[in-house]
């Protein structure tokens, strides 16, 4: 049966209001909808990217053997997106499977918490109060993160970037070294339609939020 609508912050179905042209989680309210995801393609990340509001961050180049396994679009109209989540897998540092997830957002969105583990939709205001732990390449420009404390299994980076939210939350917790490196983002608004991307087969991440 084919999934509906989710929640952004935790992932339970929402219900569409007619009357009021709103998406309503039984936990957390009105919330954009966060819409079924496909298996991922070069042609459906260029699709996505085409009529998203926020940047489709790729990182790029991907590591070694890394694949694209998964875009995930938020939004009131799934041709508007007001938040976006890339995921991308690949060797772990120390065996198995790494996972990265990219999401970038506006503000209260709250789907990169989600993936972080974290309870609340935004970071707070407290981040610049101490040094950042690590930069990334975004676009034009580089963009300070910090690390977030959240659970054993993961390591979650939150910072700011042309105004709007900037995660990457990484499975298990030493891949952290891919955001400690410097990672470099390509924002597929951006880049030209003729872009070869190694995509994968659908994590199911995506959907559980970690």
């Amino acid at each position: 049966m084919a999934r509906s609508a989710e929640c952004p912050r935790c992932g339970r179905d929402v219900e569409r209001l007619e009357s009021e042209r709103a998406w309503v989680c039984g936990i957390h309210g009105v919330v954009p909808p966060v819409w079924p995801v496909e298996q991922p393609s070069a042609e459906h990340l260029h699709r996505v990217a085409g009529s998203s509001q926020v940047p489709v961050w790729l990182p790029w180049p991907l590591p070694s053997a890394w694949l694209v396994t998964g875009v995930a679009a938020v939004g009131d109209d799934p041709m508007a997106a007001r938040g976006v989540a890339v995921a991308c897998t690949g060797p772990a540092p120390l065996g198995g499977l790494g996972e990265l997830v990219v999401v970038a957002e506006e503000p209260g969105v709250g789907f990169g918490s989600r993936f972080a583990g974290l309870p609340y939709a935004d970071p707070g205001p407290g981040l610049a109060s101490r040094p950042a732990d690590a930069r990334v390449l975004g676009g034009h420009h580089t963009a300070a993160m910090w690390s977030l404390d959240t659970s054993d299994d993961r390591a979650a980076y939150v910072g700011e970037a042309e105004g709007l939210w900037l995660w990457a939350v990484l499975w298990p917790a030493d891949t952290g070294y891919l955001v400690a490196e410097e990672l470099g983002l390509l924002d597929l608004r951006e880049a030209p339609e003729l872009l070869d991307i190694p995509c994968g087969a659908l994590t199911p991440r995506l959907s559980s939020g970690g």
